[in-house]
């Protein structure tokens, strides 16, 4: 294997509590009801936008809605990008591994760019990623496979060099859309029996087993 690429949200690191209290602080900003973190948790995987419009409540889902709970959401996670997220266990242990065994690395996320490249840096400062990828003005989210591709692009590499790791239905199909192959993993934001009906190439919760796949 010659690279393995990591969603971020839900795989590398637990970040719904940060989320939810972002999209909260954006609804009660517009007069809306907030939500409970285990709603923004089937919110989340498509991007900001996406998250925003999910927590909106029926009715009220206009694209100027949107626009203004954007406003309101960045500056606020922005400033909390942090505050409750942390790594999953085993992750730092399983990135230190491979990037020992002179494995490439990547990032491709949903999430905006600029929050994905602070939240990389700021809890794995010791891995060298061949590219952190996040959602950008003018290129497709995930799960079009334009983010992998232009992973493999950089890394010089084949569809058959890659092993895409994410947690949710929407790695399950960017991985699928790419052609290559993908590890599904338990311990983020969607159930195995979900993960379990995409029949990925791996399904594990124990982030050791993804040095056995490579």
């Amino acid at each position: 294997m010659k690279i393995v690429i990591f969603d971020l949200d839900g795989t590398l690191l637990n970040t719904i509590a940060d989320l939810a209290s972002a999209a909260n602080h954006a609804l009660e900003a517009l007069g809306f009801p907030r939500r409970a973190e285990e709603e923004c948790i089937q919110f989340v995987g498509n991007g900001v936008t996406k998250l925003l419009e999910r927590a909106l409540p029926e009715g009220s889902k206009t694209p100027g809605q949107v626009e203004r709970m954007r406003e309101e959401f960045f500056k606020y996670y922005d400033e909390h990008l942090w505050d409750a997220t942390f790594v999953y266990p085993g992750m730092t242990e399983l990135l230190d591994a491979l990037q020992a065994r002179g494995v490439m690395l990547a990032v491709a996320s949903n999430k905006y760019q600029s929050a994905t490249e602070r939240l990389v840096k700021h809890f794995f400062p010791q891995i060298q990623f061949l590219d952190v990828l996040g959602q950008r003005d003018g290129v497709p989210v995930k799960p079009d496979p334009d983010i992998v591709y232009e992973l493999l692009l950089s890394a010089g590499a084949k569809k058959e060099d890659v092993l895409y790791v994410g947690d949710s239905d929407v790695d399950m199909q960017t991985a699928k859309n790419a052609g290559v192959r993908v590890c599904a993993v338990t311990w983020g934001f969607r159930p195995r029996e979900l993960l379990e009906t995409f029949h990925p190439d791996f399904i594990t919760g124990n982030p050791q087993d993804i040095l056995t796949m490579i």
